[in-house]
């Protein structure tokens, strides 16, 4: 009799323990978005608005100006067509998130969420940034019309 009863006890705290742990594990899910190395924000629900590749060679970037015309989730593919290694890094209102080092005519992505603001994308290997491998992104706001038109123009 005790064996039935220390079995159904087992049974029971199994359960619940079970349904406790899914519960908080869900909880939990896309905070990272946006700010791990190179897979930020693969766990996001959030729908891609736009890819947007950026070419990097020495010392630049192409385009080194992006106006995007709402906030979401972006992924941002950088194709090194240079003969150096590479990566790109973009940086502002909370986001921290970069590529692996990239060598020459490789590409990689990250997926990042991005709010209304302004953002810093940058070569972060060696001095690239300081030799002129930096430009930067401007996010409307949902309202906006993201009249951008400049050279990177509105995505």
């Amino acid at each position: 009799m005790k064996h039935i009863v220390l079995l159904a006890g087992t049974v029971v705290l199994t359960l619940t323990l079970t349904g406790c742990g899914g519960a908080a594990g869900s909880s939990s899910g896309g905070k990272s978005s946006g700010t791990s190395g190179t897979g930020g924000g693969s766990t996001t629900k959030s729908a891609i608005v736009k890819t947007v590749v950026v070419k990097e060679s020495e010392f630049k970037l192409v385009p080194s100006s992006i106006t995007l015309k709402k906030p979401g989730t972006y992924v941002f593919k950088a194709e090194n067509v240079g003969s150096a290694s590479h990566a790109l890094e973009i940086e502002g209102n909370g986001v921290e998130t970069e590529t692996k080092v990239l060598d020459a005519g490789k590409s990689g992505g990250i997926q990042v969420k991005l709010k209304p603001g302004n953002y810093e994308m940058y070569c972060p290997v060696d001095n690239h940034k300081d030799n002129g491998m930096k430009g930067k992104i401007t996010v409307a706001g949902d309202g906006d019309s993201g009249g951008g038109g400049g050279p990177g123009g509105g995505y």
